[in-house]
């Protein structure tokens, strides 16, 4: 441990960003703890900081005794060797030692409880600044990059790690470069607190639209929900609360200001405005993109066929299919894109594999017009049916209904 206590608290101050008086008094009170606990009140131990040299000292008063053992003890020898002849065994004298002087295991001890001290009052401090900054978007300078790839960033109040896995693919950044991210998480660990960000939450993008778009921080225009290809491309669904407010050109702007902000920061991921519509139909004619469908098929268990031109099925697939991939995401629905000669031969092909139910022992056309009523047209629509499903149809009872899931396994 330093003699000199002002060099030490400048250095951890600046390091560990932290208060320099604050840190002081955790040293002091460290050292006083640990030498206390070696004394007896009688000692009255004093820890003061030398004005000239900035170096601990303690001050303390020493009881003379034959044979010194003790930190608080002095031997009689030398106790009068420095206040004179007429010292006697019981009393006490005053003693200073500067740090050094202490025996090395007890420096090592007081060094601990001061480095766990100061661990506890940074998680203090990386907790608090994560309970003012969570949910926001900060700025900072990249300070490092592990081998791993995590960026250690500079936040101003406090260091931040932008971890690999929340880093748009095909971005890159070098040490002293500027960034924003978002603040998801904290971490906390044993020499390593720190503030976790992100670049890839949908939720970035969100903050970003609250940043450019004053209707959209003001609650005019709401959005509903954000799905994202980090990089490649994201969808964002809103709706106006303004009848007279045209949401898109609001989020666009003047010449494309506001939207073009925001694909900058993203470094040019593609941005799709989707208006909000109650229609399922519509509602997926819009997260696709597209303005002439031929046809949309809704289908049993969220599921939905949409046929187009044959010129505009990659545009609605997209690359890799991401389009669709991230349409589907949006309506919460399975959607398969087809042209019209592709629908068409599926459905011939699905005419020739699915049976009808009419073709199962035991059907009359009383019980199949219940079961067509209620969905179920094919064989295959009984034998994935549940007796239970089965028998909440009017009319068929818990004996029709296991004689139908009977027959449609023997079928």
């Amino acid at each position: 441990m330093s003699t000199n206590i002002l060099d030490a608290v400048v250095k951890l101050a600046a390091i560990k960003q932290l208060d320099k008086e604050t840190i002081q008094a955790i040293i002091l009170e460290s050292i006083y703890n640990i030498l206390n606990k070696k004394l007896e009140p009688e000692n009255q131990l004093e820890l003061i900081v030398d004005e000239d040299t900035n170096a601990i000292k303690a001050n303390f008063l020493c009881k003379v005794v034959e044979v010194e053992k003790n930190l608080g003890e002095i031997s009689l020898d030398e106790a009068r060797k420095i206040y004179g002849k007429d010292v006697e065994i019981g009393q006490y004298v005053p003693k200073t030692m500067a740090m050094y002087e202490f025996e090395p295991k007890l420096i090592k001890t007081a060094q601990k409880a001061i480095q766990d001290k100061i661990h506890q009052l940074e998680e203090e401090k990386v907790r608090n600044d994560f309970d003012k900054q969570k949910n926001t978007i900060v700025s900072g300078k990249i300070k490092s990059i592990d081998d791993n790839g995590n960026y250690r960033i500079d936040i101003g109040y406090s260091d931040a790690i932008l971890p690999v896995d929340e880093q748009i693919e095909n971005e890159y950044y070098r040490v002293g470069d500027n960034i924003k991210a978002y603040v998801v998480n904290i971490q906390v660990h044993k020499n390593n607190n720190a503030i976790i960000l992100s670049r890839t939450n949908p939720e970035f993008v969100k903050k970003l639209f609250e940043t450019e778009i004053p209707e959209i921080y003001d609650g005019t225009i709401k959005i509903l929900k954000i799905v994202r290809e980090p990089g490649v491309r994201t969808k964002v669904e809103i709706e106006s609360t303004d009848p007279k407010l045209d949401p898109v050109a609001a989020c666009i702007g003047i010449k494309g200001t506001r939207i073009d902000s925001i694909r900058r920061e993203l470094h040019g991921e593609q941005i799709d405005l989707v208006v909000h519509d109650e229609d399922p139909e519509k509602m997926i004619v819009r997260a696709l993109g597209l303005e002439n469908v031929k046809r949309v098929i809704l289908e049993r268990n969220r599921a939905a066929s949409v046929i187009v031109d044959d010129a505009d099925k990659v545009m609605a697939i997209g690359k890799g299919g991401k389009n669709v991939k991230l349409a589907a995401k949006l309506t919460g629905m399975k959607i398969d894109i087809y042209t019209m000669d592709e629908f068409e031969e599926k459905m011939a092909k699905e005419r020739r594999t699915i049976s009808h139910i009419t073709e199962l022992d035991g059907v009359t056309p009383k019980i199949a017009e219940i079961l067509r009523h209620a969905g179920y047209t094919s064989v295959q629509d009984i034998y994935a049916a549940s007796i239970e499903e089965l028998c909440n149809l009017e009319g068929v009872g818990e004996k029709t209904a296991q004689r139908l899931k009977e027959a449609a396994k023997d079928f």
